[in-house]
């Protein structure tokens, strides 16, 4: 069974490489971090644990398909970490109805089914974040992709110390398509859901890291913003 905290959708994709693309979200309860600035604590935390519904493959599909009128589309799996869920039968389920998969992930756990996804974004967790990185663990989740998976790199920059520590750690993986992204300065929380957020801090940090990456040449990023918080500041659900 796989622990569900919300389905739905359809939507656009707002972050990452497939920015813009429609897709319906499966959003998985449960993670092995705790960042400082998760702005989806309600599929993280265990006090929420009451709240995510244990659903096998076919009831995924089947509320996806109701969501969808039955046409396919690209389904995201997020969370939490949806690395720590039995996915595999989901996804063989889906991609034989012609449906298409995409998941971000830590790179905290690999799991064997990488290797069935059409889309795996590897999101390590920068310094700001307060989690720490493996990796080992990094490396086992690029093997477990192989070769017919897309793998992209997305890196979150809170600060100049994230923007370093990116610059670093990108230059390890010169094969991986990179984007970054500004992190959202003012996350909802569970205990205020309908927080807004700044939108003025979260452009200027938006602009302050596409003057770093013009100013410094790292002309193999790609800098996009989280386009649903702009659409639709911190709402729930879209």
């Amino acid at each position: 069974m796989i622990a569900i905290s919300e389905i739905f959708g359809p939507t656009i994709q707002g972050e990452g490489a497939l920015t813009g693309v429609p897709t319906v979200f499966v959003r998985t309860g449960g993670c092995d971090f705790r960042c400082s600035w998760c702005d989806t604590l309600y599929a993280v935390e265990p006090r929420f644990r009451a709240d995510w519904t244990p659903m096998s493959a076919g009831a995924v599909l089947a509320e996806v398909e109701r969501l969808s009128g039955g046409r396919p589309l690209l389904i995201t799996l997020s969370g939490g970490n949806p690395a720590l869920q039995p996915l595999g039968d989901l996804l063989q389920l889906g991609h034989d109805k012609g449906y298409t998969f995409a998941i971000e992930t830590q790179g905290s756990k690999a799991q064997k089914w990488f290797g069935q996804l059409d889309h795996l974004t590897l999101s390590p967790k920068p310094p700001s974040s307060g989690m720490a990185f493996s990796q080992s663990r990094f490396g086992e989740c690029l093997a477990a992709a192989g070769e017919h998976t897309r793998v992209t790199l997305k890196l979150v920059i809170a600060d100049e110390t994230d923007y370093r520590w990116a610059r670093e750690f990108a230059a390890q993986y010169p094969q991986l398509p990179l984007t970054l992204q500004p992190c959202n300065p003012v996350p909802a929380t569970p205990d205020e859901p309908e927080r807004e957020t700044d939108l003025d801090a979260l452009n200027a940090r938006l602009r302050w890291l596409v003057d770093k990456v013009t100013a410094d040449g790292w002309f193999e990023a790609r800098v996009l913003p989280q386009l649903h918080v702009i659409i639709w500041n911190n709402e729930r659900g879209v």
